[in-house]
C-alpha cells in the first residue's frame, strides 16, 4: 500500500499536536553538538511517526533526523524530520515543523510540511501543484533582486567551516530588501512557495531537512537546485536554492 497525500498530511498533522501539546512543558535537552540540540518532543515525534509508517506502509526506507537510515525491503523512501527548528522549540520560540518527504522509484513524489503553531499545512503531489491549507499556493512575481526578500540558515559548524554562509548573508543583506533567518529550513522553503519570501538558499543540509519543502517549491513555481546547479539537490553535499525564476541566476551569481 503507498500513502495518498492525505494519508502523509495525517501523519504530518498528528506529529503535529505532539510537538503543539508540549510547546510551553519544560524541556528535557540533549546536545549531539554545541548548537545541535535535541529534544523529548525530537523524539515523541519520531516514535509516534516510525510506529504509523511501520503500521500502515511497511517495507519502505527511511531517513530520519534522530534515528538516521533505516532499511526497508521495498522501493519506497520516506523523509523524516520529526522536529524541524528544535533550538527555536527548546527556547520556546514558536517557529517550528514537521516535514515528511515520500519517493516512489527514487523521484520525490509527496511532501507535507506542517507548522502545529500556525496550523499551516503546507503540502504538494508531483504535478499537481503546491497547497496551504489545500489551498493552490505559487511563488512570488519578483523580477529583481534588488526587490527581493529572501531568507537562509546555517549549519550546526557555523563556528568553524571554511564555508562561511555569513560573507553571504551580509552580502546579500546589502543587495536586497533583507536577508531573513528562521531557524526552520522546511518552513524557509515553504515560505518561498508560498510567496512570502523570494528565495531560499542554504548549504550543508541533510536530506531530511530539505526533501518535502523542495518538492512544494518545485510544485508551486520555483527553481530549485543545488547552489552549485546541480538539479539534483539531495545528492551530496546537499545545499539548496529555491527561488522565484526571474531573480535564480542573478542569486546563483552572488553565491559563486
Amino acid at each position: 500500500m503507498k500513502p495518498t497525500l492525505s494519508d502523509i498530511e495525517t501523519l504530518a498533522r498528528s506529529a503535529g499536536k505532539i510537538l503543539r501539546d508540549g510547546y510551553n512543558k519544560e524541556h528535557t535537552i540533549h546536545y549531539k553538538g554545541i548548537i545541535d540540540l535535541v529534544t523529548e518532543a525530537d523524539h515523541a515525534s519520531e516514535s509516534f511517526l516510525l510506529n504509523e509508517i511501520a503500521s500502515k506502509f511497511p517495507g519502505g526506507h527511511i531517513l530520519t533526523e534522530e534515528s538516521g537510515n533505516i532499511t526497508g525491503s521495498n522501493e519506497d523512501l520516506w523523509y523524516i524530520d520529526p522536529l524541524d527548528g528544535t533550538v527555536n522549540y527548546a527556547h520556546h520560540i514558536p517557529i517550528f515543523c514537521v516535514s515528511i518527504g515520500f519517493a516512489l522509484n527514487g523521484k520525490m513524489s509527496h511532501a507535507a510540511v506542517y507548522d502545529p503553531m500556525r496550523d499551516e499545512m503546507f503540502s504538494a503531489e508531483r504535478n499537481k501543484g503546491a497547497f496551504l491549507n489545500r489551498k493552490k499556493i505559487q511563488v512570488s512575481t519578483t523580477t529583481e533582486l534588488g526587490k527581493s526578500l529572501l531568507v537562509t540558515g546555517f549549519p550546526y559548524d557555523t563556528w568553524n567551516t571554511e564555508l562561511d554562509n555569513f560573507k553571504y548573508f551580509e552580502r546579500l543583506g546589502k543587495k536586497t530588501q533583507g536577508v531573513r533567518r528562521l531557524g526552520s529550513a522546511a518552513l524557509d522553503g515553504c515560505y518561498v512557495a508560498a510567496g512570502r519570501f523570494d528565495a531560499f538558499w542554504e548549504f550543508k543540509l541533510k536530506a531530511w531537512d530539505i526533501a518535502a519543502a523542495g518538492l512544494i517549491c518545485e510544485e508551486a513555481g520555483a527553481k530549485v537546485t543545488a547552489v552549485d546547479g546541480r538539479d539534483d539537490y539531495l545528492s551530496s553535499p546537499l545545499s539548496i536554492i529555491a527561488s522565484t525564476p526571474a531573480i535564480y541566476e542573478a542569486l546563483k551569481e552572488q553565491l559563486k
